[in-house]
């Protein structure tokens, strides 16, 4: 049984769609299983969100050995956001080991920094204790590769 030229181009049609349909599950199913991308040849940088803030950090080097992590504090609205104290978990996935928790530096008013003195290479969980005020505290997490 032979298709018509308005079968063979609406299965066409179709096939393509579907093809691309599974590419986009492929793609977004890749990324979600994945730390984010590093943000340089050295740097490795991570977005975190809640429904409070956000939170840009940028390991540097994103390698072995000593590192600084600098994190940039948002509104939902992508202004600055002052915070009273920020701390920094870093948990080994593999292992679970956790290193002990450090309280950030202030800089600007929405630039934290923490200095690292020896960071193995691995994939690790980074957590933020962010506190605004007395009352008003949450955490957020993301993993992080270290080369």
């Amino acid at each position: 049984m032979a298709m018509t030229m308005v079968q063979q181009r609406a299965r066409g049609a179709l096939l393509s769609r579907l093809a691309f349909g599974f590419l986009c599950l492929v793609c977004l199913s890749s990324h979600q299983a994945r730390p984010a991308a590093a943000a340089g040849d050295d740097d490795f940088f991570t977005h975190l969100h809640t429904e409070k803030a956000m939170a840009n950090v940028t390991v540097s080097p994103g390698r072995a050995g000593p590192v600084d992590i600098t994190i940039q504090l948002e509104t939902m609205e992508e202004k600055p956001l002052t915070a009273k104290a920020v701390s920094v978990t870093l948990t080994d996935v593999k292992s679970s080991k956790r290193l002990p928790t450090v309280q950030a530096e202030h800089g600007s008013d929405d630039q934290w920094h923490v200095r690292i003195s020896r960071l193995a290479a691995g994939r690790w969980m980074l957590g933020l204790g962010i506190s605004i005020s007395d009352t008003d505290k949450f955490s957020v997490e993301s993993p992080i590769l270290i080369r």
